[in-house]
């Protein structure tokens, strides 16, 4: 039997996360949330202290991986989120950088 549900556009997000989020496993703990929520994108540290990461993939997930965000993993201190929606480019898959 077909499928009749129309798939959801997708979208991305660039996100950049502010507090004491580096050293706390939150690459990692971002990669678990994106892989529990089927996105794909990138996560990584930058020099200044702060994650970026960006998530594609339907809108309601990526959203709830935002939510996500801005609580962290348990060791982290989240003091601000900064999102911005882009036009998505079909990422495959999801990554850790440095």
């Amino acid at each position: 039997m077909a499928n009749n549900q129309p798939t959801p556009t997708p979208v991305r997000a660039h996100v950049f996360v502010s507090g004491k989020v580096q050293g706390v496993g939150y690459r990692a703990s971002a990669w678990d949330a994106a892989a529990l929520l089927k996105l794909n994108g990138w996560v990584r540290n930058l020099r200044d202290g702060r994650v970026e990461a960006v998530f594609e993939g339907p809108r309601d997930r990526v959203e709830e991986v935002i939510r996500w965000c801005h609580q962290g993993p348990p060791a982290a201190i989240v003091e601000h989120v900064s999102v911005m929606y882009e036009t998505p480019e079909a990422l495959k898959g999801f990554q850790v950088t440095r």
